[in-house]
């Protein structure tokens, strides 16, 4: 043998850092790891976040309560109506606001259309990022069903901006109800599409099984929440353990698998996503008739039509306008099942028109602490898989 011939043994490694975005297809937004590699594989991830920071906190704090609204939907924009949902719950938990029974499964409505809406995007995204093209087609389609039904009724496709304390802005459109039943009775079949493409796929399953493990002592340290923990293995579902919006009378099953791998994150999110079809025929059925919102002078804006026939209707709006609504003061913190995990809000009132403090709990910036365990000893391709696999919304990352 040549000696110019050398083994590779003769070589030594060397670390190498490598910047993955901010600028980067399979970030999913404006995020930047500092990834550490040994040839292909990850020896560390380093996440760099900040670079969507708007001050989502500190600009609620500066508006009047029902002026927040709009805002939370900003903050998840994938599970649009969860945001609206929590903040409107903690208010109504600070003034002891009794919902109508209509409103609440409305809300539950949107609440679960929001969580398909939100798996459908990450199924299709995810599929690409592991080479499949097809399957973001499919999952489109389906999501442009749900984007139609929110803007018949709330004039807003992505942002609905349509759930307010008390209740709801509007009723429900006409042609609603016949067109989410119509949805609720082929998108099962349309989920079996989406297995046809994945689930058994010799390809999808060597890249995702085994891959991004994510034992569940460690899932519990880290606060993992959502598909992140129940993909570990945890029957962890607010909905369940913590009711809210009249959930504890619906008949669903937790979606839990016990892989611990990208594979198991992925069967979960197709599992939710047959529950959340099964809960919104539940709500067809147990919608009632019905006010749509709490009548509580100083607190719920009265009726639109009301502010053209009545002077007491339209000082009542007239002053929660100029003046907001004045909370008791105190310290609150409400959590719902969002399409990511738990999401918290966390309110301080001081007894003035504007929250004194406001902290989101966003499960997408907690489930990201795991990623440097799942990356680590996996190859750089890996990576994209693994991160893709939280399923992070950078908005709410960054707030």
């Amino acid at each position: 043998m040549s000696e110019q011939v050398r083994r590779m043994e003769d070589f030594e490694s060397e670390i190498m850092e490598l910047n993955l975005g901010p600028h980067h297809p399979s970030t999913h937004g404006v995020f930047r790891a500092i990834v550490e590699l040994d040839g292909e594989t990850v020896v560390n991830v380093t996440p760099y976040l900040g670079y969507l920071h708007r001050g989502y906190e500190k600009t609620c704090e500066n508006k009047h309560y029902h002026q927040v609204i709009p805002l939370t939907e900003r903050c998840d924009y994938m599970g649009a109506s969860s945001n609206s949902l929590v903040f409107c719950l903690t208010v109504e938990k600070i003034l002891d606001v009794e919902v109508p029974e209509r409103a609440q499964v409305i809300r539950v409505m949107f609440a679960e259309l929001s969580r398909i809406f939100s798996h459908l995007f990450w199924l299709g995204t995810h599929a690409h990022d592991v080479g499949a093209m097809t399957p973001l087609f499919y999952n489109l389609r389906e999501r442009e069903e749900i984007m139609n039904l929110f803007e018949l009724t709330a004039g807003g496709r992505l942002m609905p901006n349509y759930l307010r304390i008390g209740g709801v802005v509007q009723d429900l459109a006409d042609g609603f109800v016949e067109r989410l039943r119509a949805f609720t009775e082929h998108f099962d079949r349309r989920v079996d599409e989406y297995e046809t493409l994945l689930t058994k796929n010799a390809i999808y399953m060597d890249r995702t099984q085994g891959v991004g493990v994510l034992p569940l002592n460690d899932a519990i340290a880290l606060g993992a929440s959502g598909p992140m923990i129940r993909g570990s293995g945890l029957a962890w579902d607010i909905r369940k353990s913590e009711p809210y919006c009249g959930y504890e009378t619906y008949d669903f099953n937790v979606a839990v698998e016990n892989g611990c791998d990208i594979y198991a994150r992925y069967l979960v999110r197709i599992k939710e996503m047959r529950e959340s079809n099964r809960i919104l025929k539940q709500a067809l059925e147990k919608l009632p008739e019905g006010p749509i919102r709490s009548r509580q002078a100083g607190v719920i804006f009265p009726p639109q039509e009301e502010i053209y026939t009545r002077m007491e209707s339209l000082i009542h709006h007239f002053m929660l306008v100029v003046e907001g609504l004045k909370p008791p003061v105190g310290e609150y913190y409400q959590c719902i099942e969002s399409p990511r995990g738990e999401l918290g809000c966390y309110l301080v009132s001081d007894g003035g028109p504007r929250p004194y403090r406001l902290k989101w709990r966003a499960p997408a910036f907690v489930n990201l602490e795991s990623l440097t365990l799942m990356s680590k000893g996996n190859l750089f391709a890996d990576l994209i898989a693994i991160l893709s696999s939280v399923d992070i919304v950078l908005a709410e990352v960054d707030r």
